[in-house]
C-alpha cells in the first residue's frame, strides 16, 4: 500500500464535493445533467448513442462474418449455466412484482447499451442495488460469484468495494458506495437459451450472456480511483498491478524500433494527437461507454513480429483481462484469440519505464483490452497518476452482448 492518493484529497469544504453532498443518486443525476458543466456535456455527447442499432466495434467500418459460430461449448469448456439459473432465480424470488418487472428485459434489448463507468446515473436501467434490501444485494451479488471465475468475481467486487472506499474518504457515501450501481436481467433463466445479466456503476461494468453453454463477457469496465485500500476492513486490496506490470515488462521485452513503433504517441497528451483524441471522460481509451459501433483502426506493431518472449507477454495481458471467465469459457476464448494472433495489433501511449503513466490497447479481430492511467475526478490532480486506472474489454465485429449469438438462435427458429 502506498497511500500515494492521499497527496490529493481535495479541502473538505471544497466546491468539487460539497456541491454534491448529501445528493441522493436520482437528485446528483439531475445535477449531472446541468448543461455546460463537464458531467453535463459528457451526458449531452452519449445519450443518442446507445439508441444507435448495434453493428460492433470494427477496425475499419466493415463488419466480418463467420467470426463467432453458434456451436455448443466443447467438452470442458462449458459456462456454469447450472449455477447461474439457480442464482438468477434465487434473485427473481426476492423480489416482488414490480421489482421483477424492473429487472428484467427481453434477450436483445438496446438497454444493453446503456451501461456507464461514470458515477452519476446517466439510465437507471434495471434495480439501483443501494435501495434494494440487503437480501436482494447478496442474491445479486451471488449472481455474479456464481456467474465469474473466483478472480473474475473478486475483482469486480473490489472495483465496488474500493468506490466505497472512495466515497468514505472524500465524504460522498450517498454518491459513492459499494452499492451505488443497477443490476439488470436480460432474457429468462434457462440452461441452453440465451440469457444474461449486466451490472453497472462507477468504474464498474459487466455484460455477460449465456447460450448453449457458451459465454460472452463483454463489454467489461473495472476501474478505479485509487486502486488500492489502504486503511479499514478492506485494506490491503489493490488492483491493476499485474496489468501495469506487465505493460511496462512487454515494453522492455521489445527491441528499440519495435518500441518506438508500438509507441503511437510519446505524451499522454501529445501536441501530435488529432482533435479529440483525448476525450474529456474516456480520456485515451476508444472502446468504453456508448462505444458499440466505433471505428477503432489498429496501431502499433504487429504481435506476430515481436520476439517470442514479447508474444507471450502480450498473450500473458490477454490472459488478465480474459481471467474473469470461468475456467471453461476462458479456455475457449484464449484460443479464440490465439488463432487470431497474427491479425493482432499492440500500441502504446506515454512512458514505458516503471511507475510511467500510459495506455496501451490489445486489438485484434476477436478481441481489445485497454488499459489508461486517468486524471482526477474525486481528487485532485489533473494530470493522469499511476493509482487511477481504466480499463475496457470488447469483443468486436457483433459479439459484444452476445449479439452476433443471440441473432444466430433467433435466425435459427424463425
Amino acid at each position: 500500500m502506498s497511500g500515494e492518493f492521499r497527496r490529493f484529497l481535495f479541502p473538505h469544504d471544497h466546491p468539487r464535493l460539497a456541491e454534491v453532498r448529501g445528493l441522493d443518486p436520482y437528485a446528483y443525476r439531475e445535477h449531472a445533467r446541468t448543461p455546460g458543466t463537464f458531467t453535463g456535456g459528457l451526458v449531452e455527447g452519449w445519450t443518442p448513442l446507445y439508441l444507435d442499432e448495434f453493428r460492433g466495434v470494427t477496425e475499419d467500418g466493415t463488419l466480418r462474418e463467420g467470426l463467432y459460430p453458434l456451436t455448443p461449448a466443447e467438452p470442458g469448456e462449458e459456462a456454469p449455466v447450472a449455477a447461474m439459473v439457480a442464482a438468477a432465480t434465487d434473485l427473481l424470488a426476492a423480489l416482488d412484482d414490480d421489482g421483477r418487472t424492473a429487472i428484467s428485459f427481453p434477450v436483445d434489448a438496446p438497454e444493453w447499451q446503456t451501461w456507464a463507468n461514470p458515477e452519476f446515473m446517466q439510465f437507471d436501467t434495471g434495480l439501483r442495488l443501494e435501495l434494494q434490501p440487503a437480501e436482494v444485494r447478496e442474491k445479486a451479488l451471488a449472481l455474479v460469484r456464481a456467474s465469474l471465475s473466483p478472480e473474475g468475481y473478486e475483482l469486480t467486487h473490489a472495483m465496488m468495494l474500493i468506490n466505497g472506499f472512495l466515497g468514505e474518504v472524500v465524504g460522498l457515501e450517498t454518491v459513492l458506495n459499494e452499492f451505488s450501481y443497477n443490476i439488470t436481467l436480460y432474457g429468462d433463466p434457462d440452461r441452453r437459451a440465451p440469457w444474461g445479466w449486466q451490472l453497472f456503476g462507477h468504474h464498474c461494468a459487466v455484460n455477460c450472456l449465456v447460450i448453449e453453454g457458451r459465454m460472452v463477457l463483454s463489454p467489461v469496465f473495472h476501474g478505479a480511483e485509487p486502486n488500492e485500500i489502504d486503511a479499514g476492513p478492506h485494506a490491503g486490496t489493490q488492483s491493476f498491478t499485474e496489468r501495469i506490470a506487465l505493460g511496462t515488462a512487454l515494453m522492455a521485452a521489445l527491441p528499440a524500433e519495435q518500441r518506438a513503433a508500438a509507441t503511437v504517441y510519446a505524451q499522454m497528451v501529445d501536441p501530435a494527437m488529432p482533435p479529440g483524441r483525448v476525450h474529456p471522460g474516456d480520456e485515451r481509451h476508444l472502446a468504453g461507454a456508448f462505444q458499440d459501433n466505433r471505428v477503432i483502426p489498429v496501431e502499433g506493431i504487429l504481435v506476430t513480429e515481436m520476439p517470442p518472449a514479447a508474444q507471450e507477454l502480450v498473450l500473458a495481458i490477454v490472459e488478465t483481462f480474459v481471467r474473469l471467465l470461468p475456467e471453461g469459457p476462458r479456455a475457449a476464448r484464449l484460443r479464440e484469440v490465439r488463432e487470431h494472433l497474427a491479425e493482432t495489433w499492440f500500441s502504446w501511449i506515454g512512458g514505458s519505464q516503471p511507475g510511467d503513466v500510459f495506455y496501451y490497447r490489445v486489438q485484434s479481430p476477436v478481441l481489445i483490452a485497454e488499459l489508461d492511467h486517468h486524471c482526477g475526478v474525486f481528487l485532485d490532480y489533473d494530470t493522469p497518476q499511476p493509482f487511477h486506472v481504466h480499463t475496457v474489454l470488447r469483443t468486436p465485429h457483433g459479439n459484444d452482448y452476445g449479439r452476433s449469438w443471440v441473432r444466430q438462435w433467433q435466425a435459427a427458429r424463425g
